[in-house]
């Protein structure tokens, strides 16, 4: 390991809208002219945009005085390689965080939130004011962390994908996802919008809005089963949780198992029927995807690597 000092930091930063409008429309005030035709309020974008750009100087400062450091955007993490001793800092909202966790392996991560007023920053818990002080203990291995569990979805041909909060198994449109599901023992055909697998982080997420939106509609039916409340897992449960969203009975489709528990050496198998528009992605970004085609076979499982946030 490195002396303090020589732990080059690297900074994960993200498009801010004004941004993304801006690569669209080309021009500040063509972006400005769009949002404002439509009868929305451009000087929101604006201020968010002079926030998150103010937090990053003042974020690279510190950096300056640090030492090494590298700044690279969140879609280029995909192809990025971190070395083994770096220290990594998102400048969010949240899904920065998660977008950069599972690229990582072992590393200690900060998520600092740019704009507290703005958003909640479940896994932001610090500001910018805060980096000198954390870079110093973190580089020292003297700052607490908190350990959060990943799923792993790998590929028959060795292609592998990380998730931290949910991996996306299902079709790229709105067209049906025809596959062949395997828990165990268990196995069928099922024609759904696709199914998530939630880690212990993803269960306050998308996986709780899946369940809590099924719970409500089988409650207006009269058919809600009694039993406990939903409750997410813990961030470092070596568990994850499987829904299928939306799943169709039919002759050749079923929908017996639509949901499930995966303990440590457990495996779930899903092998696509579909000739096309089959797609795996985790954490919501659909960009960094695996095609899952016709007789591609994907298992997933607890991972065998964890992430490291500092608290």
């Amino acid at each position: 390991m490195p002396a303090d000092r020589d732990r080059k930091v690297v900074l994960v930063t993200r498009k801010t809208r004004l941004e993304d409008l801006i690569a669209k429309f080309l021009t500040a005030d063509q972006a400005r002219f769009y949002v404002e035709h439509l009868g929305a309020d451009f000087s929101d974008y604006q201020r968010e945009h002079d926030v998150y750009l103010q937090q990053q100087q003042r974020t690279v400062q510190t950096l300056e005085q640090w030492g090494r450091y590298q700044i690279i955007e969140r879609s280029f993490l995909p192809n990025f390689m971190f070395g083994p001793s770096d220290i990594v800092v998102a400048l969010g909202q949240d899904g920065v965080v998660a977008n950069t966790m599972k690229y990582l392996d072992g590393h200690p991560l900060i998520g600092l939130n740019p704009d507290a007023a703005r958003y909640d920053g479940i896994l932001l818990p610090f500001v910018a004011d805060d980096l000198p002080a954390l870079l110093r203990e973190v580089a020292a291995e003297k700052r607490p962390f908190k350990t959060v569990t990943m799923a792993k979805a790998a590929l028959t041909d060795g292609q592998v994908l990380y998730a931290v909060n949910d991996v996306f198994i299902g079709a790229r449109s709105h067209t049906s996802a025809i596959y062949e599901i395997a828990d165990g023992e268990r196995k069928e055909t099922q024609s759904s919008s696709g199914l998530i697998v939630s880690t212990g982080l993803g269960s306050t997420a998308w996986f709780k809005s899946i369940v809590t939106g099924s719970l409500a509609i089988a409650g207006a039916f009269g058919s809600a089963a009694a039993g406990p409340p939903y409750l997410p897992l813990p961030w470092d449960s070596h568990q994850l949780r499987f829904a299928v969203r939306e799943p169709f009975p039919s002759r050749t489709s079923k929908t017996t198992l639509v949901y499930g528990e995966l303990k440590q050496s457990d495996r779930l198998r899903v092998r696509s029927l579909m000739p096309e528009n089959g797609v795996i992605f985790s954490d919501g970004i659909e960009a960094d995807r695996l095609e899952f085609n016709s007789g591609t076979e994907v298992q997933i499982t607890v991972a065998d690597r964890e992430g490291r946030l500092i608290v």
